[in-house]
């Protein structure tokens, strides 16, 4: 096959990948929603403090973006985060209009409580394989994140 030739799978091979990517969802919203309900967070606010923690303060568009929402759903979520103290908005100073939304001491907390989460799943999920099979999991991994 050359490059430019798309490859053709078989249905029955579609069917199985789809069955078995919606169980690795669910199983990861499973897992996920049971870590955060120990906590006093709803899953979007933990979204956006993974996000908020990972990439930096940013502003209500671009933390929309991120996280795949309007951004009249993540002014919700962020005026949660606001009275939970996980986070706090200040207006831009290039333009007053816009507001720039950080963490605070207590959202970071929590942002590093919820990765240390990820990273013992990943652990664990890793752990199962060997470690060229962790590579090429992550070499497809990138390589399916870059269709989206």
């Amino acid at each position: 096959m050359t490059e430019n030739q798309m490859y053709e799978p078989p249905q029955e091979l579609i069917e199985s990948l789809n069955e078995s990517l919606l169980e690795f969802f669910d199983k990861i919203s499973s897992w996920e929603s049971s870590v955060i309900q120990s906590g006093s967070l709803k899953i979007s606010d933990a979204h956006a403090i993974e996000i908020l923690g990972y990439y930096g303060k940013m502003n209500m568009k671009e933390l929309a973006q991120r996280l795949g929402i309007t951004t009249g759903t993540t002014t919700v979520t962020v005026d949660r985060l606001e009275r939970g103290g996980f986070a706090c908005r200040k207006r831009a100073e290039s333009d007053r209009r816009s507001y720039i939304i950080e963490l605070t001491d207590a959202g970071h907390a929590a942002y590093l409580e919820h990765h240390r989460h990820h990273l013992q799943l990943t652990h664990d999920l890793v752990s199962n394989l060997g470690e060229e099979e962790a590579e090429s999991l992550l070499r497809l991994l990138r390589k399916t994140i870059e269709y989206f």
